[in-house]
Protein backbone atom coordinates (compact mmCIF):
# COMPACT_ATOMS: atom_id res chain seq x y z
CA UNK A 1 0.00 0.00 0.00
CA UNK A 2 2.83 2.37 0.80
CA UNK A 3 4.37 1.65 -2.58
CA UNK A 4 1.06 2.32 -4.36
CA UNK A 5 0.60 5.55 -2.42
CA UNK A 6 4.11 6.68 -3.35
CA UNK A 7 3.52 5.89 -7.02
CA UNK A 8 0.20 7.78 -6.96
CA UNK A 9 1.83 10.78 -5.28
CA UNK A 10 4.63 10.78 -7.85
CA UNK A 11 2.10 10.60 -10.69
CA UNK A 12 0.22 13.59 -9.27
CA UNK A 13 3.44 15.60 -8.96
CA UNK A 14 4.58 14.70 -12.47
CA UNK A 15 1.20 15.47 -14.00
CA UNK A 16 1.20 18.85 -12.26
CA UNK A 17 4.67 19.55 -13.60
CA UNK A 18 3.63 18.59 -17.11
CA UNK A 19 0.52 20.78 -16.99
CA UNK A 20 2.62 23.67 -15.68
CA UNK A 21 4.83 23.37 -18.77
CA UNK A 22 2.03 23.01 -21.31
CA UNK A 23 2.39 25.32 -24.28
CA UNK A 24 -0.80 27.40 -24.70
CA UNK A 25 -2.71 27.10 -27.96
CA UNK A 26 -3.36 30.77 -28.79
CA UNK A 27 -1.31 33.73 -27.56
CA UNK A 28 -1.58 37.39 -28.54
CA UNK A 29 1.43 39.66 -28.07
CA UNK A 30 0.56 43.37 -28.00
CA UNK A 31 3.28 45.96 -28.47
CA UNK A 32 3.80 49.70 -28.92
CA UNK A 33 7.03 50.98 -30.47
CA UNK A 34 7.82 54.69 -30.00
CA UNK A 35 11.12 56.17 -31.21
CA UNK A 36 12.47 59.31 -29.56
CA UNK A 37 15.60 61.41 -29.84
CA UNK A 38 17.95 59.30 -27.72
CA UNK A 39 15.98 56.14 -27.00
CA UNK A 40 13.32 53.87 -28.41
CA UNK A 41 10.57 52.68 -26.08
CA UNK A 42 8.87 49.33 -26.48
CA UNK A 43 5.79 48.51 -24.40
CA UNK A 44 4.79 44.83 -24.52
CA UNK A 45 1.87 42.87 -23.06
CA UNK A 46 1.82 39.05 -23.07
CA UNK A 47 -0.51 36.64 -21.23
CA UNK A 48 1.28 35.07 -18.29
CA UNK A 49 0.10 31.65 -19.41
CA UNK A 50 2.88 31.91 -22.02
CA UNK A 51 5.49 32.61 -19.32
CA UNK A 52 6.62 29.14 -18.27
CA UNK A 53 9.39 27.86 -15.99
CA UNK A 54 9.03 30.83 -13.64
CA UNK A 55 9.25 30.48 -9.85
CA UNK A 56 6.02 32.26 -8.87
CA UNK A 57 5.52 33.24 -5.21
CA UNK A 58 2.07 32.18 -4.07
CA UNK A 59 -0.14 32.38 -1.02
CA UNK A 60 -3.11 30.43 0.30
CA UNK A 61 -5.42 29.17 -2.44
CA UNK A 62 -2.70 29.19 -5.10
CA UNK A 63 -3.07 32.93 -5.74
CA UNK A 64 -0.05 35.04 -6.69
CA UNK A 65 1.62 36.77 -3.75
CA UNK A 66 1.54 40.30 -5.18
CA UNK A 67 3.89 41.63 -2.50
CA UNK A 68 6.74 39.40 -3.77
CA UNK A 69 5.89 38.92 -7.45
CA UNK A 70 8.09 41.61 -9.03
CA UNK A 71 11.30 39.51 -9.22
CA UNK A 72 9.34 36.74 -10.97
CA UNK A 73 7.90 39.26 -13.43
CA UNK A 74 11.36 40.67 -14.17
CA UNK A 75 12.76 37.17 -14.71
CA UNK A 76 9.90 36.27 -17.08
CA UNK A 77 10.29 39.53 -19.02
CA UNK A 78 14.05 39.07 -19.42
CA UNK A 79 13.84 35.43 -20.51
CA UNK A 80 10.76 35.55 -22.71
CA UNK A 81 10.78 39.11 -24.09
CA UNK A 82 14.04 41.07 -23.77
CA UNK A 83 16.20 38.20 -24.98
CA UNK A 84 13.84 37.34 -27.84
CA UNK A 85 13.10 40.77 -29.35
CA UNK A 86 15.56 42.44 -31.73
CA UNK A 87 15.01 45.95 -33.10
CA UNK A 88 17.00 47.19 -36.10
CA UNK A 89 17.51 50.70 -37.44
CA UNK A 90 18.35 51.32 -41.09
CA UNK A 91 19.18 47.64 -41.45
CA UNK A 92 21.57 47.51 -38.46
CA UNK A 93 20.58 45.83 -35.15
CA UNK A 94 20.32 48.12 -32.14
CA UNK A 95 22.10 47.21 -28.90
CA UNK A 96 20.20 44.83 -26.65
CA UNK A 97 17.26 46.38 -24.87
CA UNK A 98 17.12 46.99 -21.13
CA UNK A 99 14.12 46.34 -18.94
CA UNK A 100 12.75 49.64 -17.62
CA UNK A 101 9.67 48.38 -15.80
CA UNK A 102 7.20 45.52 -15.33
CA UNK A 103 3.64 45.21 -14.10
CA UNK A 104 1.14 42.43 -13.47
CA UNK A 105 -2.22 43.32 -15.03
CA UNK A 106 -5.72 41.97 -14.79
CA UNK A 107 -7.35 40.43 -17.90
CA UNK A 108 -9.88 43.30 -17.93
CA UNK A 109 -7.20 46.02 -17.99
CA UNK A 110 -7.44 48.26 -21.09
CA UNK A 111 -4.22 50.22 -20.71
CA UNK A 112 -2.80 48.91 -23.99
CA UNK A 113 -5.32 50.83 -26.08
CA UNK A 114 -2.65 53.54 -26.47
CA UNK A 115 1.04 54.04 -25.78
CA UNK A 116 0.40 56.86 -23.32
CA UNK A 117 -2.00 54.74 -21.27
CA UNK A 118 0.38 51.77 -21.34
CA UNK A 119 3.26 53.89 -20.03
CA UNK A 120 1.04 55.49 -17.40
CA UNK A 121 -0.15 52.09 -16.23
CA UNK A 122 3.41 50.81 -15.78
CA UNK A 123 4.47 54.02 -14.00
CA UNK A 124 1.48 53.85 -11.65
CA UNK A 125 0.96 51.80 -8.50
CA UNK A 126 0.88 47.98 -8.73
CA UNK A 127 -2.20 45.86 -8.06
CA UNK A 128 -3.74 45.81 -4.60
CA UNK A 129 -1.96 43.03 -2.65
CA UNK A 130 -5.36 41.72 -1.58
CA UNK A 131 -6.32 40.95 -5.21
CA UNK A 132 -6.91 37.23 -5.77
CA UNK A 133 -5.25 36.36 -9.09
CA UNK A 134 -3.86 33.11 -10.45
CA UNK A 135 -0.66 33.34 -12.49
CA UNK A 136 -2.31 31.99 -15.65
CA UNK A 137 -5.07 34.61 -15.43
CA UNK A 138 -2.87 37.70 -15.50
CA UNK A 139 -0.85 39.54 -18.13
CA UNK A 140 2.75 40.69 -18.07
CA UNK A 141 3.34 44.33 -19.07
CA UNK A 142 6.95 45.27 -19.77
CA UNK A 143 8.66 48.49 -20.81
CA UNK A 144 11.92 47.96 -22.71
CA UNK A 145 14.35 50.70 -23.77
CA UNK A 146 16.76 50.67 -26.71
CA UNK A 147 19.47 53.34 -27.07
CA UNK A 148 19.56 55.46 -30.25
CA UNK A 149 22.64 57.22 -31.56
CA UNK A 150 20.52 59.80 -33.37
CA UNK A 151 16.83 60.51 -33.96
CA UNK A 152 15.01 59.32 -37.06
CA UNK A 153 15.66 56.28 -39.19
CA UNK A 154 13.72 53.27 -40.41
CA UNK A 155 13.04 50.54 -37.89
CA UNK A 156 12.63 46.81 -38.22
CA UNK A 157 11.20 44.20 -35.85
CA UNK A 158 12.30 40.64 -35.32
CA UNK A 159 11.10 38.45 -32.44
CA UNK A 160 11.28 34.74 -31.70
CA UNK A 161 7.68 34.21 -30.62
CA UNK A 162 7.45 30.51 -31.41
CA UNK A 163 8.17 29.59 -27.79
CA UNK A 164 5.20 31.54 -26.46
CA UNK A 165 2.42 29.35 -27.87
CA UNK A 166 1.23 27.01 -30.58
CA UNK A 167 -0.28 29.93 -32.53
CA UNK A 168 1.06 33.40 -31.76
CA UNK A 169 -0.49 36.61 -33.08
CA UNK A 170 1.58 39.80 -32.89
CA UNK A 171 -0.23 43.14 -32.80
CA UNK A 172 2.35 45.91 -33.17
CA UNK A 173 1.66 49.63 -33.34
CA UNK A 174 4.35 52.08 -34.38
CA UNK A 175 3.97 55.56 -32.91
CA UNK A 176 5.56 57.99 -35.38
CA UNK A 177 7.17 61.31 -34.34
CA UNK A 178 4.12 63.25 -35.52
CA UNK A 179 1.87 61.25 -33.18
CA UNK A 180 0.17 59.08 -35.79
CA UNK A 181 -0.04 55.32 -35.28
CA UNK A 182 0.61 52.63 -37.86
CA UNK A 183 -0.84 49.24 -36.94
CA UNK A 184 0.56 45.83 -37.93
CA UNK A 185 -0.74 42.36 -37.24
CA UNK A 186 0.65 39.00 -38.26
CA UNK A 187 0.69 35.37 -37.16
CA UNK A 188 3.71 33.25 -36.47
CA UNK A 189 7.26 34.39 -37.13
CA UNK A 190 7.61 36.26 -40.47
CA UNK A 191 11.28 37.06 -39.84
CA UNK A 192 12.39 40.68 -39.96
CA UNK A 193 9.46 43.05 -40.49
CA UNK A 194 10.45 46.40 -41.96
CA UNK A 195 8.07 48.90 -40.36
CA UNK A 196 8.86 51.67 -42.86
CA UNK A 197 10.44 49.94 -45.85
CA UNK A 198 12.16 51.64 -48.75
CA UNK A 199 10.56 51.16 -52.15
CA UNK A 200 13.01 48.46 -53.24
CA UNK A 201 12.59 46.56 -49.97
CA UNK A 202 8.80 46.60 -50.36
CA UNK A 203 9.03 45.65 -54.03
CA UNK A 204 11.35 42.70 -53.40
CA UNK A 205 9.23 41.47 -50.50
CA UNK A 206 6.01 41.58 -52.52
CA UNK A 207 7.71 40.08 -55.58
CA UNK A 208 8.58 36.97 -53.56
CA UNK A 209 5.13 37.02 -51.99
CA UNK A 210 3.52 36.91 -55.44
CA UNK A 211 5.69 33.98 -56.49
CA UNK A 212 4.99 32.11 -53.28
CA UNK A 213 1.24 32.69 -53.46
CA UNK A 214 0.93 31.01 -56.86
CA UNK A 215 2.76 27.90 -55.68
CA UNK A 216 0.73 27.73 -52.46
CA UNK A 217 -2.70 27.99 -54.13
CA UNK A 218 -3.95 24.59 -55.41
CA UNK A 219 -7.03 26.05 -57.11
CA UNK A 220 -4.94 28.57 -59.04
CA UNK A 221 -2.43 25.90 -60.07
CA UNK A 222 -5.25 23.67 -61.30
CA UNK A 223 -6.69 26.52 -63.34
CA UNK A 224 -3.29 27.09 -64.97
CA UNK A 225 -3.09 23.39 -65.81
CA UNK A 226 -6.47 23.61 -67.54
CA UNK A 227 -5.09 26.46 -69.65
CA UNK A 228 -1.99 24.47 -70.56
CA UNK A 229 -3.71 21.28 -71.74
CA UNK A 230 -4.92 22.58 -75.15
CA UNK A 231 -2.34 25.39 -75.57
CA UNK A 232 1.13 23.93 -75.59
CA UNK A 233 3.12 26.30 -77.82
CA UNK A 234 5.28 28.64 -75.79
CA UNK A 235 4.42 31.85 -77.64
CA UNK A 236 0.68 31.33 -77.42
CA UNK A 237 0.91 30.33 -73.77
CA UNK A 238 2.88 33.45 -72.85
CA UNK A 239 0.36 35.74 -74.54
CA UNK A 240 -2.69 34.04 -73.03
CA UNK A 241 -1.22 33.94 -69.52
CA UNK A 242 -0.17 37.60 -69.81
CA UNK A 243 -3.74 38.47 -70.78
CA UNK A 244 -4.96 36.56 -67.74
CA UNK A 245 -2.43 38.43 -65.56
CA UNK A 246 -3.53 41.81 -66.89
CA UNK A 247 -7.13 40.97 -66.01
CA UNK A 248 -6.46 39.83 -62.45
CA UNK A 249 -4.06 42.75 -61.89
CA UNK A 250 -6.93 45.13 -62.62
CA UNK A 251 -9.21 43.75 -59.92
CA UNK A 252 -6.32 43.23 -57.50
CA UNK A 253 -5.19 46.87 -57.66
CA UNK A 254 -8.75 48.17 -57.53
CA UNK A 255 -9.49 46.00 -54.49
CA UNK A 256 -6.37 47.22 -52.71
CA UNK A 257 -7.60 50.80 -53.14
CA UNK A 258 -10.95 49.96 -51.54
CA UNK A 259 -13.22 49.49 -54.57
CA UNK A 260 -14.18 45.88 -53.82
CA UNK A 261 -17.39 45.06 -51.91
CA UNK A 262 -16.79 44.61 -48.19
CA UNK A 263 -19.88 42.50 -47.46
CA UNK A 264 -19.48 39.09 -45.86
CA UNK A 265 -20.93 37.29 -48.88
CA UNK A 266 -18.30 38.59 -51.30
CA UNK A 267 -15.28 36.39 -50.38
CA UNK A 268 -17.25 33.10 -50.55
CA UNK A 269 -18.79 34.28 -53.84
CA UNK A 270 -15.35 34.82 -55.34
CA UNK A 271 -14.06 31.49 -54.04
CA UNK A 272 -17.11 29.76 -55.54
CA UNK A 273 -16.56 31.47 -58.90
CA UNK A 274 -12.88 30.44 -58.89
CA UNK A 275 -13.96 26.82 -58.43
CA UNK A 276 -16.49 27.33 -61.22
CA UNK A 277 -13.75 28.67 -63.51
CA UNK A 278 -11.84 25.41 -63.11
CA UNK A 279 -14.92 23.36 -63.97
CA UNK A 280 -15.66 25.54 -67.01
CA UNK A 281 -12.13 25.34 -68.40
CA UNK A 282 -11.88 21.60 -67.80
CA UNK A 283 -15.25 20.86 -69.43
CA UNK A 284 -14.32 23.04 -72.41
CA UNK A 285 -11.10 21.06 -72.78
CA UNK A 286 -13.10 17.82 -72.75
CA UNK A 287 -15.48 18.95 -75.50
CA UNK A 288 -12.71 20.36 -77.69
CA UNK A 289 -10.68 17.17 -77.35
CA UNK A 290 -13.74 15.01 -78.05
CA UNK A 291 -14.32 16.94 -81.27
CA UNK A 292 -10.72 16.37 -82.28
CA UNK A 293 -9.98 20.08 -82.40
CA UNK A 294 -6.69 21.71 -81.52
CA UNK A 295 -7.21 25.20 -80.12
CA UNK A 296 -3.95 26.47 -81.57
CA UNK A 297 -4.32 24.88 -84.97
CA UNK A 298 -7.80 26.34 -85.27
CA UNK A 299 -6.31 29.81 -84.61
CA UNK A 300 -9.84 31.16 -84.82
CA UNK A 301 -12.92 30.63 -82.68
CA UNK A 302 -11.33 28.15 -80.27
CA UNK A 303 -8.35 30.37 -79.56
CA UNK A 304 -10.49 33.50 -79.35
CA UNK A 305 -12.87 31.81 -76.91
CA UNK A 306 -9.95 30.61 -74.79
CA UNK A 307 -8.58 34.15 -74.66
CA UNK A 308 -11.98 35.61 -73.73
CA UNK A 309 -12.65 33.01 -71.02
CA UNK A 310 -9.24 33.42 -69.39
CA UNK A 311 -9.67 37.20 -69.41
CA UNK A 312 -13.07 37.04 -67.70
CA UNK A 313 -11.89 34.52 -65.14
CA UNK A 314 -8.75 36.57 -64.60
CA UNK A 315 -10.95 39.35 -63.20
CA UNK A 316 -12.40 36.86 -60.72
CA UNK A 317 -9.03 35.43 -59.70
CA UNK A 318 -7.82 38.97 -59.03
CA UNK A 319 -10.32 39.25 -56.20
CA UNK A 320 -9.00 35.97 -54.82
CA UNK A 321 -5.47 37.36 -54.88
CA UNK A 322 -6.67 40.49 -53.07
CA UNK A 323 -8.00 38.42 -50.15
CA UNK A 324 -4.63 36.73 -49.72
CA UNK A 325 -2.74 39.99 -50.17
CA UNK A 326 -4.92 42.06 -47.83
CA UNK A 327 -3.00 41.10 -44.69
CA UNK A 328 0.38 41.77 -46.31
CA UNK A 329 -0.45 45.28 -47.54
CA UNK A 330 0.29 46.60 -44.05
CA UNK A 331 3.97 45.91 -44.80
CA UNK A 332 4.00 48.07 -47.94
CA UNK A 333 4.56 51.27 -45.98
CA UNK A 334 4.02 54.26 -48.24
CA UNK A 335 4.72 52.20 -51.38
CA UNK A 336 1.31 50.65 -51.98
CA UNK A 337 1.27 50.87 -55.78
CA UNK A 338 4.88 49.73 -56.07
CA UNK A 339 4.13 46.74 -53.85
CA UNK A 340 1.03 45.82 -55.86
CA UNK A 341 2.90 45.98 -59.16
CA UNK A 342 5.75 43.91 -57.71
CA UNK A 343 3.25 41.33 -56.44
CA UNK A 344 1.71 41.08 -59.91
CA UNK A 345 5.14 40.69 -61.50
CA UNK A 346 5.86 37.87 -59.06
CA UNK A 347 2.54 36.23 -59.93
CA UNK A 348 3.27 36.56 -63.65
CA UNK A 349 6.74 35.01 -63.27
CA UNK A 350 5.38 32.09 -61.25
CA UNK A 351 2.46 31.57 -63.63
CA UNK A 352 4.74 31.43 -66.65
CA UNK A 353 7.02 28.94 -64.90
CA UNK A 354 4.09 26.76 -63.88
CA UNK A 355 2.25 26.83 -67.17
CA UNK A 356 5.36 26.31 -69.33
CA UNK A 357 6.43 23.42 -67.10
CA UNK A 358 2.91 21.96 -67.20
CA UNK A 359 2.65 22.36 -70.98
CA UNK A 360 6.07 20.78 -71.49
CA UNK A 361 5.20 17.84 -69.25
CA UNK A 362 1.83 17.34 -70.96
CA UNK A 363 3.39 17.54 -74.44
CA UNK A 364 6.15 15.05 -73.61
CA UNK A 365 3.65 12.69 -71.99
CA UNK A 366 1.23 12.90 -74.93
CA UNK A 367 3.98 12.03 -77.41
CA UNK A 368 4.28 8.57 -75.92
CA UNK A 369 0.56 7.89 -75.95
CA UNK A 370 -1.37 6.31 -78.78
CA UNK A 371 -4.32 8.66 -78.21
CA UNK A 372 -3.34 12.09 -76.81
CA UNK A 373 -6.97 13.23 -77.08
CA UNK A 374 -8.07 10.53 -74.64
CA UNK A 375 -5.30 11.56 -72.23
CA UNK A 376 -6.41 15.21 -72.47
CA UNK A 377 -9.99 14.17 -71.72
CA UNK A 378 -8.97 12.06 -68.72
CA UNK A 379 -6.72 14.81 -67.32
CA UNK A 380 -9.43 17.43 -67.80
CA UNK A 381 -12.02 15.13 -66.21
CA UNK A 382 -9.89 14.82 -63.08
CA UNK A 383 -9.57 18.61 -62.95
CA UNK A 384 -13.32 19.01 -63.47
CA UNK A 385 -14.09 16.54 -60.68
CA UNK A 386 -11.79 18.37 -58.25
CA UNK A 387 -13.19 21.75 -59.22
CA UNK A 388 -16.75 20.43 -58.85
CA UNK A 389 -16.04 19.27 -55.30
CA UNK A 390 -14.69 22.72 -54.45
CA UNK A 391 -17.68 24.34 -56.14
CA UNK A 392 -20.16 22.38 -54.02
CA UNK A 393 -18.22 22.97 -50.81
CA UNK A 394 -17.81 26.71 -51.35
CA UNK A 395 -21.30 27.10 -52.73
CA UNK A 396 -22.69 25.65 -49.49
CA UNK A 397 -20.82 28.33 -47.55
CA UNK A 398 -22.07 31.06 -49.89
CA UNK A 399 -25.65 29.84 -49.56
CA UNK A 400 -25.59 30.66 -45.85
CA UNK A 401 -25.31 34.40 -46.56
CA UNK A 402 -28.41 36.50 -47.38
CA UNK A 403 -28.68 37.87 -50.91
CA UNK A 404 -27.48 41.51 -51.22
CA UNK A 405 -30.16 44.17 -51.52
CA UNK A 406 -29.72 46.52 -54.53
CA UNK A 407 -28.96 50.10 -53.56
CA UNK A 408 -27.72 53.28 -55.31
CA UNK A 409 -24.25 52.69 -53.87
CA UNK A 410 -24.25 49.15 -55.23
CA UNK A 411 -25.25 50.41 -58.69
CA UNK A 412 -22.43 52.96 -58.64
CA UNK A 413 -19.96 50.26 -57.60
CA UNK A 414 -21.22 47.99 -60.38
CA UNK A 415 -20.72 50.80 -62.92
CA UNK A 416 -17.16 51.33 -61.67
CA UNK A 417 -16.38 47.64 -61.99
CA UNK A 418 -17.86 47.49 -65.48
CA UNK A 419 -15.58 50.36 -66.50
CA UNK A 420 -12.56 48.60 -64.98
CA UNK A 421 -13.53 45.37 -66.73
CA UNK A 422 -13.70 47.32 -69.99
CA UNK A 423 -10.17 48.64 -69.42
CA UNK A 424 -8.89 45.13 -68.73
CA UNK A 425 -10.73 43.76 -71.77
CA UNK A 426 -9.23 46.47 -74.00
CA UNK A 427 -5.72 45.59 -72.86
CA UNK A 428 -6.41 41.89 -73.24
CA UNK A 429 -7.84 42.51 -76.71
CA UNK A 430 -4.53 44.00 -77.74
CA UNK A 431 -2.76 40.92 -76.44
CA UNK A 432 -5.25 38.74 -78.31
CA UNK A 433 -4.39 40.52 -81.58
CA UNK A 434 -0.78 39.72 -80.88
CA UNK A 435 -1.73 36.07 -80.34
CA UNK A 436 -3.64 35.97 -83.63
CA UNK A 437 -0.74 37.58 -85.45
CA UNK A 438 1.73 35.13 -83.95
CA UNK A 439 -0.43 32.13 -84.83
CA UNK A 440 -1.06 33.33 -88.41
CA UNK A 441 2.64 33.91 -88.87
CA UNK A 442 3.37 30.39 -87.68
CA UNK A 443 0.55 28.54 -89.47
CA UNK A 444 -0.17 30.83 -92.38
CA UNK A 445 -3.61 32.23 -93.33
CA UNK A 446 -6.59 30.03 -92.67
CA UNK A 447 -8.22 28.51 -95.74
CA UNK A 448 -11.77 27.45 -96.52
CA UNK A 449 -12.22 25.04 -99.47
CA UNK A 450 -8.74 25.81 -100.69
CA UNK A 451 -9.29 29.61 -100.67
CA UNK A 452 -7.94 32.08 -98.15
CA UNK A 453 -10.45 32.71 -95.33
Amino acid sequence: MRILAAVAAAAIVLSSAVSAHDVPDDVTLQAFLQPGDARLLLAVRVPLTAMRDVDVPSRAGGFVDLTRVEPALEHAALVWLVQGIQISKDGQPLPAGTLAGVRLSLPSDRAFESMDRARAQMAGPPLDPATQLLWEQGALDALIEFPLDRPGGRFGWQADVRRLGQRVTTVLRLVTPDGSVRAFEWRGDPGTVELDPRWHQAALSFLWSGIGHVFSGPDHLLFLLCIAIPLRRLRTLVFVVTSFTLAHATTLVASAYGFAPRAGWFPPLVETLIAGSIVWMAVENIFESARGRDAEAASGSALTRRWAVTTVFGLVHGFGFSFALGERLQFAGTHLLTSLLAFNVGVEIAQLVVIVAAATAVTLAFRHLSSPRVAAIVLSAVAAHTGWDWLLERGAVLWQFPWPVPSPAALVAAAIWLALAGVAAAGAWGIRKMVDGAVRKEHGPRTVSGKPA
